[in-house]
């Protein structure tokens, strides 16, 4: 068995050139000197597996890394402001790499700090963003990361210039049809492919005059949170209205929430939970708020608070609380349903559970917390009574076809799962007992290898295949997890 910071480091090794920032590599000296309880990890490099032996309980404090939505928000509201931004608790993943990256090809100054890559300061454009080579088509390579996709297919159409935006194959398989259907009524020449729907983007830019347009909310809320941050580098007022019904609308909150602090007001008419209507002045111009302080990751917070409700451990994770403007924060009252206790501050929560409790099944909609509500598909495992999670048809649209992955990967593992259209119904294995050395395919999806580590809070291993890929969103996951694993 390696030591953890061996094992860490063969995982980083593996995940396409990623290189963990030397701050946050492991220091320990020895097992002896710092012993990370009874928990271990096995790297088998040759088949890119991790092995995470058996976890008796969780307890300890997360300082959790910078949420990958508001990182990348952060940097494209940065580079859209009047002023200079100092952006700071950046989230180090591939996701926010491909943005900066972006920037980086577009000219926009972005100054990194030597002994702080968490930290950026970007200055802004002061308006939309134009090409540097107007004479010629620039190409912006952009991986999985919708967060860098999408809010940059928009925003660039503000401006002036030729852009092909494309990222790797299952990034061509993921939708952005409403967004480009939404920007072409603005008067964007904007295209997709028409037969799928999906990216390559190809932009030919010559700047927006304001207008309205009406979308689809049903697919996926990026699309109108997209538009909303690129709409005040038009030239005029920009109404967006949703003509069905808008998922997770705390996503849309989020968003609208961190363009007033870049001095934005977004007018809303109607209610989230229907079809509203939002308009943004010709007179909204982005300013730098001089700094903004990323908060820390709530959908990674979930992976923490399960692992205490599941073994009864007590842990706190700190970035996030009662004050957050992220939606995944209510994972914690999902916890809550299925018998965990939980105390919340204003930027922490404390997850734990009486040992006399036993998690119960839950039946949640889960709309508003898509990517935390995969968490609670392990969790599911360990609770008396089946579990339904409900109203995540977007899981069909993400980094894999989550669906069909979580039913597989929970199969694998004794549950027997329903799989219906946009929700799932998942039956505990008999007497909560999951299967040994499970192999877990993470479909080169973050949070699937994250989600899955999991299971062996039923005292089983668990191999988590190509561990490498939480360098997405969270490159240091599997070190923490070990850090207040017993």
């Amino acid at each position: 068995m390696k030591t953890l910071a061996a094992a860490l480091l063969s995982v980083l090794s593996l995940t396409n050139g990623f290189t963990i920032p030397t701050h946050l590599q492991p220091t320990y000296t020895s097992t002896s000197n710092r012993v990370l309880k009874a928990m271990t990890y096995e790297m088998d490099s040759d088949k890119n597996q991790l092995t995470v032996t058996p976890i008796k309980s969780l307890d300890g404090i997360v300082t959790l890394p910078g949420s990958k939505s508001l990182s990348n928000r952060c940097l494209l509201l940065a580079a859209l402001s009047e002023g200079e931004t100092r952006v700071e608790n950046l989230l180090e993943s591939d996701d926010i790499r491909y943005m900066l990256e972006a920037l980086d090809t577009l000219k926009v100054p972005v100054k990194r700090e030597p002994d702080d890559p968490t930290t950026v300061t970007v200055t802004g454009q002061a308006g939309p963003i134009n090409s540097p080579t107007p004479e010629e088509s620039l190409e912006l390579f952009l991986g999985n990361a919708g967060t860098a996709m999408r809010p940059l297919a928009a925003a660039l159409c503000m401006g002036k210039g030729q852009f092909v935006l494309d990222g790797v194959p299952r990034m061509r398989e993921r939708p952005i049809a409403d967004l480009i259907d939404g920007m072409q009524q603005l008067g964007a020449v904007v295209t997709c492919v028409e037969a799928t729907g999906c990216p390559p983007v190809t932009i030919d830019a010559k700047g927006l005059t304001g207008g309205k347009a009406s979308i689809s909310g049903q697919m996926s809320s990026q699309f109108l949170s997209s538009m909303l941050m690129a709409s005040p580098a038009a030239d005029g007022e920009i109404t967006i209205t949703i003509k069905d019904e808008l998922i997770s609308a705390p996503y849309v909150s989020l968003t609208i929430g961190l363009m007033k602090k870049f001095g934005v007001n977004v007018k809303i008419e109607g209610d989230l939970s229907g079809a509203p209507s939002f308009i943004i002045g010709a007179d909204e111009k982005y300013t730098s708020p001089d700094t903004i302080l990323v908060e820390g990751d709530a959908s990674s917070a979930s992976y923490f608070l399960a692992g205490a409700a599941i073994t009864g451990g007590t842990v706190t994770v700190r970035g996030c609380g009662s004050e957050s403007v992220q939606g995944d924060v209510a994972f914690a009252n999902v916890m809550e349903q299925m018998g965990a206790t939980v105390t919340w501050t204003a930027d922490s929560i404390t997850c734990t559970r009486d040992p006399d409790v036993k998690l119960k099944g839950v039946d949640v909609d889960c709309d508003k917390i898509p990517d935390a509500a995969m968490t609670l598909a392990v969790a599911a495992l360990f609770a008396e009574g089946p579990t339904t999670i409900r109203n995540v048809y977007s899981w069909r649209l993400k980094e894999t076809e989550r669906m069909k992955a979580i039913v597989a990967e929970c199969t694998k593992l004794g549950a027997v799962v329903e799989e219906f259209r946009d929700y799932c119904i998942i039956h505990p294995p008999k007497d909560n007992k999951v299967n040994e050395n499970v192999v877990i395919e993470t479909y080169d999806d973050h949070r699937m290898a994250m989600t899955f580590s999991l299971a062996a809070c039923g005292g089983v291993d668990v191999i988590i295949d190509d561990p490498g890929c939480t360098s997405k969103t969270f490159p240091t996951y599997f070190e923490m997890l070990g850090s207040i694993a017993s």
